[in-house]
């Protein structure tokens, strides 16, 4: 299952507080394998029974380091599924690698395992938290403590000499725990900022993009309804002239189409042309609006153009009017019949939208048509 967006944030801001860190101990621990555990390894080679086991457990750590090392370069934690296994191999290498040490052995040079361990599962277990990584390295000492208790003559010095290296063995591996916890901590606290900071700053471009949006609406009103709604309120148009009250038809119809084109519904073009004839429906005017066919969905420009002169005819019928709606996989038609004689409609203004007329007496009838492809979007 994938990550929701804030765990993903918060995993990728955490691999970049720690990426730092991850390379410092990688170094650490692969310079410890490498300049400390592999020279002292080879000076006891001798005494070790068999010494294939001791190879084998470095080589385990070595693999484990090489892993770590890729995931690195990449950019990547450890998976979780990988982490288990991976602290697996290095708990079978500590006790592959205790079973053939020399008896009095134990915390000398030739344990070169015991320092080594915890560094390694340190690596593995970075991103884990603190709890983890307490219960790995008591593991880890708790199985040197079990090596030294049987396979050492249990005196003053081995225990100070146990005690003195557990010291290094436990505190620093455990302070570089403690760093990362610390890590995780603040990476949380960042990434939780930069999610708000980000929901902030989308909020605030959707409300400037939706007032831009509005404005732009609105503006094509201002050169029609403005005018009207000014006329009227001067006294300069009168509201029982005729044309004066078309025009307020025609307008309220364009309002209305502007409202609807907000609403998120199926089919937008049929959508807006319901409401264009709701104007001449309470004016009394019987309206039957009928659709056949299935097209693709109009851009708004086409959309405006398809259904401007439309609403011009309905606003202005007498008695009665007719709306097909038309379509195909590449092809809308609006048709509209009504008893509201010859007028002067505005042509489309977007490319590949056709008007054609027909009047005959008091009875017009209105063709618009948009080809699919040959307007922009």
């Amino acid at each position: 299952m994938s990550d929701d967006p804030r765990t993903a944030v918060e995993r990728s801001t955490r691999a970049q507080l720690m990426s730092r860190l991850r390379v410092g101990i990688l170094a650490a621990a692969s310079g410890g394998l490498l300049l400390l555990c592999l020279p002292n390894m080879l000076r006891d080679w001798a005494v070790y029974e068999p010494a294939w086991a001791q190879v084998v457990s470095f080589a385990a750590l070595a693999g484990v380091l090489c892993v770590e090392g890729v995931l690195v370069v990449r950019g990547r934690l450890w998976p979780a599924s990988w982490q288990w296994p991976a602290v697996g191999v290095v708990v079978l290498a500590s006790v592959l690698s205790y079973s053939t040490l020399p008896y009095g052995h134990a915390a000398s040079a030739g344990d070169w395992i015991f320092g080594e361990a915890t560094w390694v599962g340190l690596v593995v277990l970075l991103s884990r938290p603190l709890p983890v990584h307490l219960g790995f390295l008591g593991l880890h000492w708790s199985i040197a403590l079990v090596n030294m208790l049987l396979a050492t003559d249990v005196g003053r010095v081995a225990v100070l000499r146990f005690a003195t290296g557990s010291v290094g063995v436990i505190g620093y591996p455990l302070c570089m725990a403690v760093t990362a916890a610390a890590f995780r901590g603040i990476a949380r606290s960042a990434a939780a900022a930069k999610w708000e900071t980000e929901r902030v700053a989308v909020a605030e471009a959707a409300a400037a993009q939706s007032h831009l949006r509005r404005r732009q609406r609105f503006a094509d009103l201002d050169l029609s309804t403005m005018p009207l709604l000014e006329g009227l309120a001067s006294g300069r148009l009168d509201p029982a002239d005729p044309r004066v009250r078309r025009d307020c038809a025609v307008e309220a119809a364009r309002m209305r189409r502007l409202f609807a084109e907000v609403d998120v519904v199926p089919n937008r073009l049929l959508h807006e042309l319901r409401h264009c004839a709701e104007v001449a429906d309470r004016k009394g005017v019987l309206v039957e609006l009928d659709a056949r066919g299935r097209w693709p969905e109009p851009p708004l420009p086409v959309r405006r153009d398809l259904t401007e002169a439309p609403l011009t005819v309905l606003a202005t019928a007498a008695s009665w009017a007719r709306v097909t709606v038309v379509g195909g996989p590449d092809l809308v038609s609006v048709n509209v019949l009504a008893d509201c004689g010859p007028l002067d409609l505005p042509r489309p203004a977007t490319p590949g939208v056709r008007l054609e007329t027909f009047s005959a007496g008091e009875r017009l009838w209105v063709e618009v048509r948009w080809q699919a492809g040959t307007s922009p979007r």
